[in-house]
């Protein structure tokens, strides 16, 4: 045996796990029941070998470079693999010489599958379009961005969009059992034991990503076997899983879900729920005054009047944040969280100012009345400025009968209060004003 004989051999077991565990054919794919379930479309099209271009969009760690490498193993194509982190259209072109050849030569179909496709700006994607629609290749992009943001129109019109969902628990401790029972490709010439409840440490902590989860059971797998111990404890995963992070993408839709289910629990009135996904902002590494300017917002939008010292308390919870710092600022913004989540709600300002608003822009300059003018000359008060107007002070604080909107306007109601909190108040208040400017009593 020469060196190059022995590094060549020696290579599998230098591969990470969770590549050597790649499943090799459907029947190993675990996780993605829906997608590849008996009858479903995409099941069906590789069984009858007619894929068409695609593209796999989902989580890190829940398959999609297998998937991939499993259509062509299944279809018996040749398989083309592209980073489009590192490559470009010189790649792209050589890639599409290297199917053209495998077609002459071997009478073969090309599956060009192209990872991280979101990272290929206009051109790049622009580029794959003609070889897509000659059948040159058939392309298989993975993304973890959402593909009608990420990708040009004209590219997934012609790729039928897969999605891939994390991975369940069950599926993961799946994963890792076959991992530590196969001793040519995993981890069973280890003889390491692995104890039930750390092996569903590892699945939970996993977060749905599969090599994250072999990862984790490697790292605490080897050091056992390294020390002489006789298995893998909860604690050792523990430190094995310590580094890990949530799965977040601050920039990303990932980031923006979250922040959707965050507002509508509390929208929702549901404490418990608002909560938890605040922490799942926090926790992921998303900027703490991002979330306190979300609890800004929402006060006025979605409480406004019905409580108004929602707004005073997320003011002061945004300059307690930014006295305070985190971690210190936790605790205020968990008060203000839960706060803004039990208060009554109403939108009734922001139906209001968009009402206005759509007069504003509706009519145009409408003039201003000339009795709400303001007459600071002589020669304005000849031309009738301020004449009419009258001073509610001098009524009781209520010029009954009185108008204030432009003429072609006036009726017009853009406040409506809600019967929550204090706006029912409010909304007793207002309908007897309006009454009397309406009977001018």
């Amino acid at each position: 045996m020469d060196l190059f004989e022995y590094s060549r051999k020696d290579e599998p077991s230098r591969a990470p796990l969770a590549d050597r565990m790649r499943p090799q054919h459907l029947g190993e794919v675990v996780g993605q029941t829906r997608l590849l379930s008996p009858g479903s479309l995409l099941r069906t099209a590789i069984e009858h070998d007619r894929v068409p271009s695609l593209v796999l969009w989902g989580p890190p760690g829940t398959g999609k470079t297998t998937l991939a490498r499993v259509i062509a193993a299944e279809t018996r194509a040749h398989f083309i693999a592209l980073s489009a982190v590192l490559g470009g259209v010189a790649e792209l072109r050589a890639a599409v010489a290297e199917a053209q050849t495998e077609q002459r030569v071997h009478g073969k179909p090309t599956i060009l599958f192209v990872d991280e496709i979101h990272r290929f700006n206009k051109a790049q994607q622009d580029a794959l379009l003609p070889h897509v629609e000659a059948g040159t290749v058939t392309l298989i992009g993975a993304t973890t961005e959402n593909p009608s943001f990420a990708l040009n129109a004209a590219l997934l019109s012609r790729a039928r969009v897969f999605e891939l969902e994390r991975l369940p628990s069950e599926a993961i401790e799946q994963l890792l059992e076959r991992a530590l029972n196969d001793s040519e490709r995993g981890l069973g010439a280890l003889a390491v034991t692995v104890e039930p409840e750390a092996l569903q440490h590892i699945a939970r902590g996993a977060d749905g990503d599969g090599r994250r989860a072999l990862d984790v059971l490697e790292t605490a797998a080897r050091h056992a076997a390294a020390a002489g111990l006789p298995s893998v404890t909860v604690d050792a995963v523990k430190q094995a899983l310590a580094s890990m992070t949530l799965n977040h993408d601050r920039s990303g839709e990932g980031h923006y879900n979250v922040v959707s289910a965050f507002i509508k629990s509390m929208r929702g009135s549901d404490p418990d729920a608002a909560l938890y996904w605040m922490l799942r902002l926090l926790e992921a590494g998303d900027d703490p005054l991002f979330v306190s300017r979300r609890m800004l917002i929402f006060a006025s939008e979605d409480i406004g009047n019905a409580d108004p010292r929602a707004l005073q308390l997320a003011v002061s919870t945004d300059q307690a944040l930014q006295r305070l710092g985190m971690p210190e600022a936790l605790h205020t913004l968990s008060q203000c969280c839960l706060y803004l989540a039990v208060a009554p709600k109403s939108n009734a300002s922001y139906r209001a100012w968009s009402a206005a608003r759509a007069d504003v822009h509706g009519h145009g300059s409408l003039p201003v009345p000339r009795k709400l003018r303001n007459a600071p000359t002589r020669a304005m008060k000849e031309w009738g400025y301020g004449e009419g107007y009258r001073y509610p002070h001098d009524e009781g604080g209520h010029a009954a009968g009185e108008t204030y909107l432009p003429d072609e306007l006036v009726g017009r109601r853009y406040y409506e209060p809600v019967d929550a909190g204090l706006e029912t108040r409010i909304a007793e208040r207002l309908a007897a004003l309006r009454g009397q400017r309406k009977s001018g009593a």
